[in-house]
């Protein structure tokens, strides 16, 4: 058994990573889930059994969190929880799009403490431990320090809409985007593209695991309103995610309009 949580999360990514292959561009079984939350695939869900069986076999005592399965409350009665997507980005994952990762997280009193984020057709796995930094494939990893109009900003095009900014006006920014929320996140801690938004009620399995790889990497995460970002909520949501280098991080809080908090 791992010593680590982080060297058990790795494991589980990995392991993850070899069932999802067998499903990719081989036309898994997709149904939608209600209420619009977005599609499901065999995929998914045999990734999330797998997930489920062995990390709570490992650490029986922590609560459990997970995109694909029924929550419990009685995660908030434990220390710590696991708080996973089996993948996420499936969308990304049914057009046979490369950009879906497993986003694995360990949290302690609303903290991550322990990060794996897996990107098996890339054979990526970014991990993070909290105060022992962030890797890549075992290489220490740092956000960079640009910011202005050459920074690169990962987000939905909906994010640069005016009245989400002073003056209607959008900043000046380079942009970009990947499906995968997760993947926007460790992006940005590898250095590759220098921040990522999120306006929208962010779910925390999309982001537990890549807010600490940020933070672990130098970078500033917050939500929409520069408030620290949470998790084991009751309602598993945060409102929106911004990260970045620190500078960057505080131009583009700064040029944010107020938006009312979710009530």
């Amino acid at each position: 058994m791992p010593e680590t949580d982080v060297a058990l999360l790795t494991q589980a990514a990995r392991k993850a990573g070899v069932i999802a292959r067998q499903y990719f561009q081989n036309d898994p079984g997709v149904t939608d889930k209600p209420d619009g939350a977005g599609p499901v695939t065999d995929a998914d869900l045999a990734v999330d059994a797998m997930l489920e069986t062995n990390l709570r076999l490992a650490r029986p005592y922590y609560g459990w969190l997970s995109e694909e399965t029924e929550d419990n409350a009685a995660r908030h009665s434990t220390q710590r929880q696991f708080i996973v997507d089996p993948i996420d980005g499936t969308r990304a994952f049914i057009a046979h799009s490369k950009d879906w990762a497993h986003s694995l997280a360990i949290v302690e009193n609303g903290r991550p403490v322990a990060a794996a984020v897996y990107l098996p057709m890339h054979d990526m796995m970014f991990t993070a431990a909290a105060g022992q930094g962030a890797t890549l494939n075992g290489a220490p990893i740092a956000v960079s320090d640009t910011v202005g109009p050459d920074a690169t900003v990962l987000a939905a095009k909906p994010n640069f809409a005016d009245h989400f900014w002073k003056d209607g006006k959008a900043p000046d920014v380079k942009r970009a985007f990947r499906s995968s929320l997760a993947y926007r996140l460790c992006l940005v801690a590898q250095g590759r593209f220098d921040g990522m938004i999120t306006l929208r009620p962010s779910w925390e399995w999309d982001i537990a695991a890549g807010a600490l790889i940020i933070s672990e990497a130098g970078g500033t995460v917050t939500d929409q309103h520069g408030q620290a970002l949470r998790f084991n909520n009751t309602h598993p949501q945060v409102p929106g995610v911004l990260a970045a280098g620190r500078q960057l991080h505080q131009s583009l809080l700064a040029q944010l309009e107020p938006q009312p908090a979710n009530p």
